[in-house]
């Protein structure tokens, strides 16, 4: 820029977008799916991955119908997942002892110790997301974000 050049015009500061807040859940969950999924790819692993993983690890062994309700995937891409993490050698399927048309999905030895891994990576990643709250503040935040997710705000 010249002495003769006038400085350029301030950009406007979006007002209105921000004072919406659906669109900075957006923004914030941009920016944690950001972090999480660059932690976890320090161990070659992705968020659905882990996803299925700590589902596996909550509600296992689970049939795999139930495995995708709960956690929301799509069938065909729960397919996929599991795929994944049976060819690594993080989970097993078998059928259900309680229906054998079912398969059952279970953690394997080294499923448990990858996700335990995993667990820190994302613990430190969300603790960056979250580090200009306080702990009282972060306890009240997710509270709600439970509450706006259930539709029980």
């Amino acid at each position: 820029m010249t002495e003769n050049e006038p400085a350029p015009a301030p950009e406007p500061e979006l007002d209105r977008i921000r004072a919406l807040p659906s669109w900075l859940l957006n923004r914030a969950s941009a920016r944690g799916r950001g972090l999480v999924s660059e932690a976890l790819a320090a161990e070659g692993m992705r968020m659905p991955h882990h996803a299925v993983l700590c589902a596996v690890a909550d509600l296992g062994p689970v049939a795999q119908a139930e495995l995708g309700r709960r956690t929301g995937f799509d069938p065909k891409d729960m397919v996929g997942i599991l795929n994944d993490l049976q060819g690594a050698g993080l989970i097993t399927r078998a059928p259900d002892p309680a229906d054998r048309r079912k398969n059952a999905i279970a953690l394997t030895g080294e499923g448990r110790r990858l996700l335990g891994r995993l667990t820190v990576l994302g613990e430190r990643a969300n603790e960056v997301l979250l580090e200009g709250l306080s702990p009282r503040e972060r306890e009240v935040f997710v509270e709600l974000l439970r509450r706006v997710a259930a539709g029980d705000a």
